[in-house]
Parts: C-alpha cells; structure tokens; sequence
C-alpha cells in the first residue's frame, strides 16, 4: 500500500538552560556499538482528551524536552510532526543532507493520526551513548517534565561514561561488532507475543532440577534460539554451529553506592553459549546454563565490589568476558544478540495524556544484518513481546514452527 507522508514540521530543539558538561568520554563499548540506534514508539489514545490539537500537543513536547534536554545533555535533538499512520516511519530517520556520521545523537518524531484520535511519539538515540534503561530514564524524566512535576522530584543523571569501562582508543577505525552485520544477510523484523498463560506452561517445559523456576526470560529466549536455529538448519545443506548472546544490565547487579541505578550509558555486560552443528538444543538445558551463568556473572561483579577493587579492576573483569564473546564470532556461526528490556517501564511513560495504549519498536533502526531477538513487556506487564530479526528464508521457516507458535502468536492486532 503507497503511503503518503507529509512533513508539518522539522525543528532543532535546544537545551532551555546552560547544559553542564559539553562533552562525554566513550568508553571502548560505546565507541564500538556508535553505528546502532535504540528506536522506541510510545502510542497514545487522546480520544478522551479535551486539549488534543496537535499544536497543543506538540508545544508540551517541544517546552518540555527542551526543559530535559537541560538534565540529560548532551544529545542534540530533532523533532518532526508526521501526519501519517505507519509504524516503519514513526522512528526518525535522516533528513535531507543528512548522513549516518552527522545524524543527531537523539532525534524524537511526533506522529498524529487523524481526528486527533492519537498521536505517536518516536525516538532514535544513538547506541553510543545509551542503552534501553537509559532511554527509559530519559522518557520517563521527559514526560514528568511534561506533566509538570516539580524540581524537587526529578533528578539530574549521571553519564556513566568510563566509570566502568574502559575508554575507547579513538585511533582504532570501525567497530569490532561490525562482525555481527558482517556473517549474514540483511534481516526481516517480526514480532511475536507471548501471552501470560502460554508463558506459565513454557516455563513448566523449561524448568529442571536445577532451576525448578525459570523466568520468563530464561524461557522464552531459550525457546526462540531453538527455533531459530531449527529454521536456519532447514535452509542449509551443510548445518551450522550456532550461539547466543545475552547482554545484561549492570545497574541491577552493581551497589547503587558504586552504580546510581539512573545511570546513562551502556551500562552492560554479556554471556554467550554455544551448540555445535549436530547439536541438539533442549530448552530445559539451556535455561540451566543459562542460569549458571547469570550466577557467576553476579558473582564476579560481588567479590570485585566486595573485595575493595577499583571500577577499573571490574571493568577490565567485564571486558575479559566481552573479548572472549568477540573471539567466537565468525561467519559460519550462527550468531543470536538477544537483550531483555522487561521491567524498564516504558509503559510508566505519562506525559500528561496518560500511559501508553501500546509500546513498539522501531525496528528499521536496528543494524542491518544482525540477528537479534528484543524482548519488551506485554501491556499487562506480564506476558513478553519477542521482537526476532533474521534472514529472510530463515524467518520463513520460523514463522512457521509449530513449537514457536504453541506458545506464542504472530503479530497480533494492537488495540490503540
């Protein structure tokens, strides 16, 4: 279907007061993820809003920002006004002249849709400054900004910047995750929605002996790599060995003496495992290792906290399991990113017209050729939207699987 956009609106919106820092020191994990973006669509129903114009909407926007662009300098911002309902273009993309290396660090995209029945607010933020719980900070300081909430309840955060990684050797060119877009061709995005109910029996198939009670999480990641290394399997003569990568949030392991739980920045540290080409991948099994290796993760960062080691010493502990995680990639390996952004309250993002009627991806942002699997909370907060990005031929036998599809269902409507 030929869709028609058109363009009210396109402005910079600059801090409302003097930032406090006019540069931030990468680390070596910002500078090497500087090419991704983290996209997020927030829709709201103004079907019930007395003061529902788009002027009147997009002012509290744009005061409002530039009142939190003042608490969360640095990012740059760029606003647009797009009368036109399509999720692929409610995320930001470059204007005119623009290019990938002088794109804004954070550009934010107002979508009305007719009737003023809803709008939808878009943003991008540059990977090499942030991670999902970063941008939920932001929103979430944004939108209080927007309702007006008082000086005294909103808080200025810190950019972590290289207290715990390490800094960045700005001589070295490219990024060495360039490897994940490198070994495959470019992806197609699908969404699958995992009901509460349906979670609760997966769990009971994930559970063993030694982890009698998995997380939603643990199941349904372990579940989707199954599937999809089923679907990659089909596509070829010669198998493939395959691994995952499960990147996780260091603020909810770090003292908040040590971490403000607020922190900006990508804050992360991974595991990865693997199965060989003639392996089988048994979901139970692999939420115990799983599991196994969140707990030593969690260990690590405690006896390096603990013991009296330097930010340093943790970074440089960090850094070691992230090298080792480099090290495997290689073209003929399956490789699966997945990243939970459960319990980021993104769906606490008020911005005086109420919370989110549904919260989204914008996934065209996401880098070209990686495989990843993005988890986010259901509307209910308990069952798990999967956001699943692989080849083409492969998303074709997994749309397919009637194991996936037992327990979950393919882009079901959403009631906005």
């Amino acid at each position: 279907m030929e869709l028609n956009l058109e363009v009210i609106q396109r402005e910079v919106i600059k801090p409302s007061s003097p930032a406090p820092h006019d540069r931030l020191q990468l680390s070596v994990i910002d500078f090497g993820i500087a090419e991704a973006c983290v996209p997020m669509i927030f829709f709201y129903n103004l079907a019930d809003l007395a003061e529902k114009s788009p002027d009147i909407v997009s002012t509290r926007l744009r005061s409002s920002l530039s009142q939190a662009l003042s608490r969360f300098y640095p990012p740059l911002e760029k606003r647009r006004n797009i009368d036109i309902n399509s999720l692929k273009i409610l995320i930001p993309t470059l204007a005119p002249g623009e290019s990938l290396d002088s794109r804004p660090l954070l550009s934010v995209q107002a979508t009305f849709f007719g009737s003023g029945s809803g709008v939808a607010v878009g943003i991008c933020v540059s990977h090499c400054i942030c991670d999902a719980a970063s941008v939920s900070t932001f929103v979430r300081g944004w939108a209080a900004t927007a309702r007006g909430d008082s000086n005294d309840e909103l808080s200025t955060p810190q950019f972590a910047e290289v207290a715990i990684h390490p800094p960045a050797d700005i001589s070295i060119h490219g990024s060495p995750f360039n490897a994940l877009s490198e070994v495959r061709e470019k992806c197609v995005t699908n969404r699958f929605v995992f009901e509460s109910d349906k979670i609760t029996k997966l769990k009971i198939v994930a559970a063993s002996k030694s982890v009698p009670s998995p997380t939603r999480v643990e199941a349904v990641m372990s579940l989707i790599w199954r599937c999809a290394r089923n679907a990659s399997h089909a596509n070829l003569i010669v198998p493939r060995a395959t691994m995952m990568t499960q990147s996780m949030d260091l603020r909810l392991r770090i003292p908040t003496n040590v971490l403000s739980p607020d922190a900006i920045g990508n804050l992360q540290g991974v595991f990865f495992l693997k199965r060989g080409p003639g392996s089988e991948i048994e979901i139970s099994e692999v939420v115990a290792e799983f599991r196994k290796e969140k707990e030593e993760f969690n260990e690590m960062i405690k006896e390096n906290v603990n013991g009296g080691h330097t930010n340093t010493t943790l970074g440089q502990k960090i850094m070691s399991g992230i090298a080792n995680y480099m090290s495997e990639l290689k073209p003929n390996i399956d490789t699966y990113t997945m990243s939970s952004w459960c319990r980021k309250a993104f769906y606490e993002v008020d911005f005086g017209w109420g919370r989110p009627a549904w919260v989204g991806l914008g996934h065209q942002d996401i880098q070209d050729g990686v495989m990843y699997v993005l988890l986010v909370d259901a509307k209910d907060g308990e069952g798990v939207e999967a956001w699943v990005g692989i080849p083409e031929q492969d998303m074709a036998a997994f749309v397919c699987d009637q194991e996936l599809l037992s327990y979950a269902s393919l882009n079901p409507p959403v009631l906005i």
